[in-house]
């Protein structure tokens, strides 16, 4: 269960460039600059429910590893996936970017690419 836990974010790379590649609207992006973006993460074995509190809206997915599930993106667009967890890195690829997650020193760090650049979001556990 090395995901459990509650995680606010610390540093962020390649925040703009990455959500003008995914077409988030630039007041979006503006608002959710400086914002401590609060991740809390409910593991149960291979069930997951990890939510993310943005300025305007929490999102939520709920996800079986290895089975498919309805998600929602960054965007508030629903769709279909499969997350997998392998070296306790999790990966799902969402219709315009693929998304990582892993436990690293003690603090959750996600990447997401898409069209070459990369954004890192590292937290830490509060």
């Amino acid at each position: 269960m090395a995901f459990n836990g509650k995680y606010e974010i610390e540093s962020q790379e390649n925040y703009d460039e990455f959500l003008k590649k995914i077409g988030i609207p630039d007041d979006i992006i503006e608002k959710g600059r400086n914002f401590k973006i609060v991740t809390e993460v409910i593991q149960n074995g291979n069930e997951f429910t990890w939510s993310q509190v943005y300025p305007q809206k929490t999102m939520t997915n709920k996800f079986v590893i290895d089975q498919e599930s309805e998600m929602e993106t960054m965007a508030g667009k629903k769709f279909k996936a499969t997350v997998t967890l392998e070296g306790g890195k999790i990966t799902v690829r969402f219709p315009k970017y693929h998304h990582t997650a892993e436990i690293s020193g003690g603090k959750l760090v996600e990447c997401s690419t898409a069209g070459g650049v990369t954004m890192k979001r590292t937290s830490k556990r509060i």
